[in-house]
C-alpha cells in the first residue's frame, strides 16, 4: 500500500502544478495578451519535441513482439486520425452554424484531452517506478515535474488564446492534471495489464500532440503579419523543442 500512497502524493503534486498559470491573474490583460501568443509558440514546440524526442522513442523502447516497432507508428497515425475526428466533431458541435463566430476554438479542448491523456500516462509511469523502488519513484516524479512546469504554463496560454477566461483555464487545466492521479490509481490496480498497453497509448498520445501542434497551433502563429514578431515566435517554437531536448539529455536517454 505504500506504493499507492507515494504515487498519490506524487501525482497530486503534479496536478497542483497546473495552477502555475495563476500568475497571470496578477498581470493586466493587455500584457497577458502580448505574451500569450509566444506561449502558444512555446507550446507548439514543446508538443512537437515531446512527441518526437520523448513519447515515440519511449514507446519504441518499451514495445515488444515481432511488430512492436511498427505498432508504435500505427498508434501514432491512429492518434493523429483520432484527434482529426475529434476536432471535426468539436467544431461541428460548437461552431456548426454557417458564418457563426466560434468564441472558443476547438483546439483548446483537444489540448485538454491530449494533456489529460499524457497526465494519465505519467501517473501510470510513476506508479510503476515506485513499485520498483522509492528512490526511482522520487526521481521519476522530479523529472515529470520539471517537464510539466513549462508545459502547464504553455497549456494555460493556449486555453486563454483559444477563448477561455483565466479562471476557466485554471480550472480546466487542473481537471486535466487530476488525470495523473487517475493514472496512478489505475496503474496500481492493473499494473500488469496496463504496462503491456502503455507503448500503444504513448504512441496514440504522440500522434495527438503532433496533430495539435502542426494543424492548430502553428497555423495560429502564421496569422501574425509582423515579421519581427514572427521571428520571435519562431525562436519560441525552437525554445520549446530545445527544452524537450534538454530534458531528454537530463534523463540520460
Amino acid at each position: 500500500m505504500n506504493i499507492l500512497y507515494y504515487s498519490i502524493i506524487a501525482t497530486l503534486a503534479i496536478s497542483i502544478i497546473s495552477f502555475v498559470g495563476i500568475i497571470s491573474l496578477f498581470l493586466k490583460d493587455k500584457i497577458l495578451n502580448k505574451i500569450v501568443f509566444y506561449l502558444v509558440a512555446i507550446s507548439a514546440g514543446s508538443l512537437m519535441g515531446g512527441a518526437f524526442l520523448h513519447l515515440i522513442p519511449d514507446a519504441i523502447e518499451n514495445s515488444s513482439g515481432e511488430h512492436g516497432f511498427e505498432n508504435v507508428f500505427i498508434a501514432v497515425l491512429a492518434g493523429f486520425a483520432l484527434f482529426f475526428i475529434l476536432e471535426r466533431i468539436l467544431h461541428w458541435r460548437h461552431c456548426h452554424k454557417h458564418g457563426e463566430n466560434c468564441l472558443i476554438h476547438p483546439f483548446t479542448y483537444l489540448n485538454l484531452i491530449g494533456d489529460g491523456l499524457h497526465n494519465f500516462i505519467d501517473g501510470v509511469v510513476i506508479t510503476a517506478a515506485f513499485s520498483l523502488s522509492i528512490e526511482l519513484g522520487i526521481a521519476t516524479t522530479i523529472g515529470v515535474i520539471f517537464h510539466e512546469i513549462p508545459q502547464e504554463i504553455s497549456d494555460f496560454g493556449v486555453l486563454v488564446y483559444g477563448g477561455f477566461t483565466k479562471i476557466k483555464a485554471l480550472l480546466f487545466n487542473f481537471l486535466s492534471g487530476v488525470f495523473a492521479v487517475v493514472g496512478a490509481l489505475c496503474g496500481f490496480a492493473f499494473i500488469n495489464i496496463i504496462q503491456g498497453a502503455v507503448p500503444f497509448v504513448v504512441g496514440l498520445t504522440a500522434g495527438g500532440f503532433i496533430y495539435i501542434s502542426a494543424t492548430d497551433l502553428i497555423p495560429e502563429l502564421h496569422k501574425e503579419s509582423k515579421f519581427y514578431k514572427s521571428l520571435i515566435a519562431f525562436a519560441c517554437f525552437f525554445a520549446g523543442v530545445g527544452l524537450m531536448f534538454l530534458l531528454k539529455i537530463g534523463h540520460g536517454h
